[in-house]
C-alpha cells in the first residue's frame, strides 16, 4: 500500500541545490562521446578529475578554500553532507570510470547513460513530484522509479536498437536505483547495468 502524503513543495534552496547536483550528474554523460574519440584519454581525465576533486574536498574540510570547487561543493551538498566529505562526485567519477574499464561499447555507454540520466531524473522527479512511496521501496517513490525506467529505456534503445537489451538495462537500473545506497548507487548502478547489457550482447 502506498504512503500517500501531502506533497510539500521544495524550498528555493532545495531546488537550487538539487538542480546544481544533477547538472553535474548529467555531465558524466559526455564520457561515452569522449571515449569514442579516445578511450585512454577519457579514462585518464576521469581518474585525474576524481583524484583532484578528492584532494580539493579534503582541503575544504581542513579550511583551505579552493576557488570555484569549494564553493560549488558547498552549494550543491545535501544537508546530510554538511561538515563531511562530499562523496557523490567521487563515486560518480569512479562509476563512469569502472564502466569504461569493465565493459566494451555499447555496454559501457548504456551503463554511463543509466548513471547520468536514470539516476539523475529519478532523483529530480522523486524529490519534487514523488508522492507514492510504498514501504517496499524503502523511501523511494514510484514517480522517481518510473522516471529512471523511462530515461534509461530511451537512452538504451537509441544506443542498442534492441528491445531485449533496452529492457534489461532499464529494469536493472530501476531495481538498483530503488536500493538505499545513497552515493554508492553511482557505483552499483553502472556496474549492474553494464553487466546486464553485456549478458545480452
Amino acid at each position: 500500500m502506498s504512503d500517500l502524503r501531502f506533497h510539500v513543495l521544495p524550498s528555493a534552496r532545495e531546488l537550487k541545490t538539487e538542480c546544481i547536483r544533477k547538472s553535474i550528474h548529467f555531465l558524466i554523460a559526455l564520457s561515452p562521446t569522449m571515449a569514442a574519440v579516445s578511450k585512454p584519454l577519457t579514462v585518464a581525465i576521469l581518474a585525474a578529475g576524481t583524484l583532484l576533486y578528492a584532494c580539493f574536498e579534503t582541503l575544504r574540510l581542513l579550511g583551505v578554500k579552493v576557488p570555484l570547487v569549494s564553493s560549488l561543493t558547498s552549494i550543491a551538498s545535501r544537508s546530510r553532507d554538511r561538515g563531511h566529505f562530499v562523496l557523490g562526485p567521487v563515486t560518480l567519477g569512479l562509476g563512469a570510470l569502472l564502466a569504461l574499464l569493465l565493459y566494451p561499447s555499447p555496454a559501457a555507454s548504456i551503463a554511463i547513460y543509466a548513471l547520468a540520466f536514470g539516476d539523475g531524473f529519478a532523483s529530480l522527479i522523486g524529490k519534487f513530484f514523488g508522492v507514492h512511496r510504498p514501504s517496499i521501496m524503502l523511501g523511494k517513490s514510484i514517480e522517481g522509479s518510473m522516471a529512471c525506467f523511462i530515461a534509461v529505456f530511451m537512452a538504451a534503445i537509441k544506443v542498442s536498437g534492441s528491445i531485449q537489451i533496452t529492457l534489461a538495462a532499464a529494469i536493472t537500473a530501476t531495481l538498483v536505483e530503488v536500493l538505499p545506497l545513497e552515493d554508492y548507487d553511482n557505483l552499483a548502478l553502472p556496474i549492474a547495468v553494464g553487466f546486464a547489457v553485456q549478458a545480452f550482447l
